[in-house]
Parts: C-alpha cells; structure tokens; sequence
C-alpha cells in the first residue's frame, strides 16, 4: 500500500504520477494523517472496473444457476451458438 502525503500531492505531483503509472497500484493520499484520497492511473483504475464489470456478471450467472437455470458444456454452448447464428443468415 502506498500512502503520500496531501502536501506532497501538492508539491510534487509529477512524482506522485510517475509512481501511480510505474506501480499500476493505488496512492493513499492523507490529509492531516487522515485518509483522504485514492489515486491512481487511468489505466489502473479502467483494469479495476473491467475487473468489477467481469465478477459482476459472474455473480449474475452464479445466481441465475442456483435459481435453477440449465448448465451446458462448453461443446452444449458451442452448439447453441451456432445453431442461433446459423438461423440469422437464412
């Protein structure tokens, strides 16, 4: 875990980025030895909501299974698919 200072923010910025772009991982910032702030890069932050959006779905279909929905194999879903797509181009 990394943890700056609000007055390094402030007075070295260009470090703070550097760090956030060369560590991919998140800066603490305090204020008043107080968490304050998160900071991060674009790219670190956009591989976390990808992250977020994927275990999401996951989840969805976790719980459409144990409501009872039908499991395929990989070959069932295969399948599936190109029955469905197979229809389209008629």
């Amino acid at each position: 875990m990394l943890i700056k200072s609000s007055t390094c923010l402030r007075n070295d910025y260009g470090t703070i980025s550097a760090l956030a772009l060369a560590t991919h991982e998140p800066i603490y910032i305090t204020k008043n030895g107080e968490g304050d702030l998160v900071v991060m890069s674009i790219e670190a932050f956009e591989k976390r909501e990808e992250t977020l959006r994927l275990r999401n779905k996951v989840e969805a279909a976790e719980q459409f299974r144990l409501a009872g929905a039908p499991v395929y194999t990989p070959e069932q879903s295969q399948a599936r698919l190109e029955k469905i797509y197979a229809r389209k181009k008629s």
